[in-house]
């Protein structure tokens, strides 16, 4: 089986962050996956170059509860950055909210593909890769 690029983790949880790049990597899924601890860190990842190229994870995983710059805020940049510093996205939400007015505006934005609740599992990462990824899988 093919593996995915690049994920990207955006939380400013180290636990959490520890927790879902291993399930990742037991699962497969990707052997690069970048982490970052910010809205901030991660938009200046997704902006950055190496050899003229962005990084262009294929899934990331956002968090919304996030000191500085929350997901809210991240997502609003994240929409306008341009296609080649998105890449080939399939971003999803991955948070301890159980407000349903999260879920709720978390699928106003164009660029979420889902709301998870952590920890990330094994029937989500399914989920998300039969739902979205699978054409980067075979």
């Amino acid at each position: 089986m093919k593996k995915l690029k690049n994920v990207l983790l955006i939380d400013d949880s180290e636990s959490d962050n520890f927790y879902h790049a291993r399930k990742i990597k037991k699962m497969g899924i990707s052997d690069n996956i970048h982490i970052c601890y910010s809205g901030h860190e991660a938009l200046e990842y997704l902006k950055s170059e190496l050899d003229g190229k962005h990084p262009q994870p294929t899934l990331i995983f956002l968090d919304i509860n996030m000191p500085g710059m929350n997901g809210w805020e991240f997502l609003e940049e994240y929409e306008k950055l341009s296609v080649s510093q998105q890449g080939e996205v399939v971003l999803t939400m991955l948070s301890n909210s159980i407000d349903e007015r999260d879920k709720t505006r978390a699928m106003e934005f164009k660029s979420v593909h889902g709301f998870y609740n952590k920890p990330l599992n094994e029937d989500y990462l399914k989920t998300i890769i039969d739902t979205y990824l699978k054409k980067y899988l075979t």
